[in-house]
């Protein structure tokens, strides 16, 4: 990739997830998104003003010429052109916020963190709080929006599992967004990642390129991300990297270290969605491996979706393939199967046929021979023939 194409690859823009969230509201709850608020009622800013000058030290420019600076240095190198003022709070945790305001910039800083930071990293610093503010700005607000919808909807006891799902792996994109800002706001990613590093630690003075090094010998381990509004900062580190190097990969890896494979026990509205599409194409396919099935088991597929007919499409077996689901995942569809081998005594034995044929074919083998001894309590040597069966079908 040339230095030209990189440079557009680095260019600022909403990270794909954010994207799919405002399509699925949009698609599947558009009276919510049709009434979501992408701006703040007079008293709301009001009582932010007066939390910010009650509880912080409001900085001004004669004392801290440095700061207000690299302030007006990231706001160019980002585009932003608004009023802008500085708090220092009293919590003793480095870190800093973005207390959001249309059209106003209030940024607010915790701890040490400003006297902790060389020039270029309080660059970084400013340029991931003002992504922030970028963000809720850009597409009219609808970014905002959506982050104030998931807000008022976690804010009710009863929210459902998969919306805050959605809300965790929506801060964590917002967060990989931010740091590139910051990136951008340095001019290079090494104070980025070393702000990131310094605001974990709270040390004084820290090396980018060894904790890359040590980023990459984690990544090596796998697993995708359980940072609850934060990703973990050794992948912020390796995210952040390869975006500025323009890496081909990246939407793939970042699917794969922030969301995993899709699971069953951690489903976000789109998961949802897409696990719900993935079993009506998993059971129109096994109907087919068993040649339509009897009333029975048409009723049994009927009973999850009443809409159910004839020349369903069927599912590639690709998309829930080892790398596409998780364990808890396949013991699903491995139960699916297991529903439609009970609703019919006389057709069981084809059932279990076609069932452990395509147990192998989606790699859940070992899994469909657990479940079979532990859940319809079969012996080994049953469990073995059937297979064998499948084997010599197949």
């Amino acid at each position: 990739m040339n230095e030209q194409s990189v440079d557009k690859a680095r260019a600022l823009e909403p990270l794909s997830y954010h994207a799919a969230v405002q399509d699925y509201l949009a698609e599947h709850e558009p009276a919510v998104w049709d009434k979501g608020s992408g701006g703040m009622s007079e008293e709301e800013l009001a009582e932010l003003r007066d939390t910010m000058l009650r509880n912080t030290y409001r900085l001004e420019e004669a004392g801290h010429p440095q700061v207000f600076a690299a302030l007006r240095t990231a706001m160019e190198r980002l585009g932003i052109d608004a009023p802008a003022t500085l708090y220092q709070a009293n919590d003793g945790t480095m870190n800093a916020s973005l207390f959001y305001v249309p059209g106003e910039v209030h940024l607010a800083f915790f701890g040490p963190i400003l006297e902790k930071l060389s020039e270029a990293e309080l660059l970084a610093l400013m340029g991931h709080e003002l992504s922030h503010y970028l963000l809720w700005q850009m597409d009219e607000g609808a970014h905002y929006r959506t982050s104030r919808i998931f807000d008022q909807a976690l804010s009710f006891a009863d929210a459902k599992p998969a919306h805050r799902e959605t809300a965790r792996l929506l801060s964590l994109y917002t967060e990989l967004f931010a740091d590139r800002g910051g990136a951008i706001a340095a001019g290079d990613t090494a104070p980025a990642i070393a702000v990131l590093v310094k605001t974990m630690t709270g040390l004084t003075s820290v090396d980018p390129e060894a904790y890359l090094r040590q980023a990459e010998e984690l990544e090596a381990k796998g697993g995708k991300s359980q940072g609850h509004s934060h990703p973990e900062v050794y992948l912020r580190a390796r995210a952040l990297k390869l975006w500025w190097e323009g890496d081909a990969q990246l939407g793939d890896w970042l699917e794969a270290r922030v969301q995993g494979p899709l699971s069953i026990e951690s489903l976000d509205l789109m998961g949802q969605h897409r696990l719900t599409s993935l079993t009506r194409g998993f059971l129109a396919r096994m109907l087919s491996e068993v040649e339509e099935g009897s009333d029975e088991i048409v009723t049994q597929v009927k009973a999850v979706f009443p809409d159910f007919a004839h020349g369903e499409e069927r599912l590639d077996l690709a998309e829930i393939s080892v790398e596409k689901i998780d364990d808890a995942t396949r013991d699903y569809f491995i139960a699916l199967m297991f529903d439609l081998a009970m609703a019919d005594s006389d057709a069981t034995d084809v059932v279990m046929l076609a069932a452990a044929k395509t147990a192998a074919s989606m790699g859940a083998t070992e899994r469909l021979k657990a479940s079979l001894r532990r859940d319809l309590k079969w012996t080994k040597t049953r469990t073995d023939k059937l297979v064998a069966q499948a084997e010599k079908a197949a």
